[in-house]
Formats: C-alpha cells, structure tokens, sequence
C-alpha cells in the first residue's frame, strides 16, 4: 500500500474513532446533580384490605447520607388537601418506597399529582421531585368492607352472604369533588 494511501486510511480510522467516542461520552444528562430518581410508582389495590394507596419507589443515584428524609406530598383523589408522608432514607438499603394513607375516590385515567422533596438532616431540601400518576381502574373495583379482620386473615363477620365485599345499602363515600 502506497505511505500516502496508508496515512490517508490511519488518519480517516482516527478520525472515525474520535467521533465514535465523541458520541458516547457523557454530556450531562439530566440526573446530574440529583440524588433519586423515580423507579416506580403505583396505585395499590389491596382488594382483601378493601383500600387503595400510592405507591412510590426512589432508587438513588449516587451514596445516601444519614439523616435524610423524603417528604411526599399526594393529591387527596377525594379533593382534600394534599397526603403528606415522610419516610426515613436508610444509607444502606437500594431503594426508598414511600406508600400513601389509604385513599378514597380514585378515579380511572384521571392524573394525580405527586410532589416528593428529599431533605438533608437539617431539613434543607437536597432535591425536589414533581410527578403524577394515573390509575388504570376506578376504586369501585373495591369491596365495600375489608374482606378479613385480622393478620389471620379471619373473613369479616359483616360480609356473611356477600363473597365479593358489596353490601346493598351501604354509604359510599362523596366522590362529588373526585372528577
């Protein structure tokens, strides 16, 4: 092969490979900075506890400090103010899960917003998460009662003749505000 053909092809090769790397370097995406990212969230249908909750998992992004909180806030499907949670972040462990109260009124494909802040043992807020979430199913799907009454899962005396949890006549709770 000629030297200046060699040279040409060397020199085309290095360029190429300049540019392949130049394509996989990272250029700041958008976890940078952060310490979380939302790695699931769910509404939660307990049917034999008759309740819904949300559901929301963090997994961290880089080492957890002690003292660290996350502070949830979660749109009231029933239209009162937000549910506010805080959970302990635990250094050791890979995720932080942080579940609701129970709920009423969710309604199916309507967005519920969802506001997390993780706070440093000061309470400074390290970083602020904002999300919504959209149940796939109304909570109608729901008995009316629990359908056991203990961790024995002993069958709720109130439900004697009505296998599926509905009982004829029972209050439902105001849902005016929910759609």
């Amino acid at each position: 092969m000629p030297r200046g053909l060699l040279h040409s092809v060397v020199v085309s090769l290095a360029l190429v490979a300049a540019v392949a790397l130049g394509a996989c370097r990272d250029t700041g995406n958008d976890t940078e900075g952060k310490l979380f990212e939302i790695s699931g969230k769910i509404f939660v249908f307990n049917y034999r506890l008759a309740r819904a909750t949300y559901m929301v998992t963090l997994r961290p992004l880089r080492p957890m400090g002690e003292g660290q909180v996350v502070v949830a806030s979660f749109q009231d499907p029933a239209g009162g103010p937000p549910l506010v949670v805080e959970q302990k972040v635990w250094p050791k462990l890979n995720k932080v899960s942080v579940e609701s109260p129970a709920l009423t009124c969710v309604v199916k494909d309507k967005p519920y917003a969802i506001a997390i802040s993780v706070n440093g043992p000061d309470g400074t807020v390290l970083q602020k998460i904002d999300t919504t979430l959209m149940s796939t199913e109304d909570q109608t799907i729901l008995p009316d009662r629990p359908l056991v009454i203990d961790q024995l899962y002993t069958a709720n005396p109130d439900l004697v003749g009505h296998p599926d949890g509905k009982l004829p006549g029972e209050a439902k709770p105001d849902c005016s505000k929910a759609r």
